[in-house]
């Protein structure tokens, strides 16, 4: 069985991790960034999935905000939605 550590956590701790990932997703550079508007089509996408489970992917494990924000990157699931 699978052990996770998120689910130990406290608000403090989760609301920590959230900041450092704002924080994260604010010093991608511009050319490898989404636009605001994409970025927000993409998350209300995420947010409508079976597989979201608390901001994070779970077809694949990923942080939904950071997978999200990068151009790059893209839907994991068998039918991408983005």
């Amino acid at each position: 069985m699978k052990f996770c550590r998120r689910c130990q956590w406290t608000k403090e701790m989760f609301d920590k991790e959230l900041l450092k990932l704002e924080e994260y997703i604010e010093r991608i550079p511009e050319e490898e960034r989404v636009s605001d508007e994409e970025y927000v089509r993409r998350l209300m996408l995420c947010d409508a999935c079976s597989f979201m489970r608390g901001g994070m992917c779970g077809r694949c494990g990923c942080y939904v905000a950071l997978r999200a924000a990068k151009r790059q990157q893209y839907c994991p699931d068998v039918h991408k939605k983005w």
